[in-house]
């Protein structure tokens, strides 16, 4: 999937001159004057894998805002701020708010160049993540409830014996379902099944 960098930034002289920097290296880029004219894109925000480059001083709607309006929507963008306008405090909110770098303006090149290549490789890695939890509870979502049952007790070190005790239930069927878990999961080895459980038990799922 193509990458996207959205730029925010009222001065057009600036935002000409990011364009042309970010399109020089390959990057795919789309620029917008206020926060308003970006939000009317906000599906293209949510599916593309990206980052934002962001004024922290914009008219209307300020940067700070529309981070605390995008994470409010759940869009995660990864998000750059310059400012011409830097102070501590807003350095502070912003990289609290979840913002991976605080320019001020003048900044050198390579040091926004930096910026967004990293933010980038943090937006795929987390969509990847996510892509990865979704299959995972589609996998865990096939179990019957017996085999929920067989792999939160594999997972928590106990033997097919121990529980075919505590189910009640025959070895052998213990033996049936636990393959059935291992099928199902895809999992490969018992401390990978282990590791699917801990990641299920992390997202909320009762495993």
């Amino acid at each position: 999937m193509t990458s996207v960098v959205f730029i925010v930034d009222d001065d057009l002289a600036l935002r000409e001159a990011l364009q042309s920097l970010l399109r020089s290296v390959g990057h795919v880029v789309e620029a917008f004057e206020c926060t308003r004219d970006l939000l009317e894109h906000r599906q293209r925000l949510a599916d593309a894998v990206g980052c934002l480059v962001l004024d922290v001083r914009l008219p209307g709607q300020s940067g700070l805002d529309l981070q605390r309006q995008l994470v409010a929507d759940g869009i995660l963008l990864p998000i750059v701020f310059i400012t011409g306008h830097g102070d501590v405090p807003m350095s502070v909110a912003a990289m609290k708010a979840g913002a991976i770098e605080f320019l001020t303006k003048p900044f050198r090149d390579q040091d926004l160049l930096d910026a967004v290549h990293r933010a980038l490789e943090l937006d795929s890695d987390r969509r990847a993540a996510a892509t990865a939890l979704a299959a995972l509870r589609g996998r865990f979502d096939s179990l019957t409830a017996r085999e929920r049952e067989v792999m939160a007790l594999v997972a928590a070190g106990q033997m097919n014996k121990q529980i075919a005790a505590e189910l009640e239930l025959a070895e052998v069927t213990v033996k049936v379902h636990r393959a059935q878990v291992m099928a199902k999961m895809q999992a490969r080895s018992l401390p990978e099944l282990v590791r699917m459980a801990d990641r299920l038990s992390a997202d909320g799922r009762n495993v």
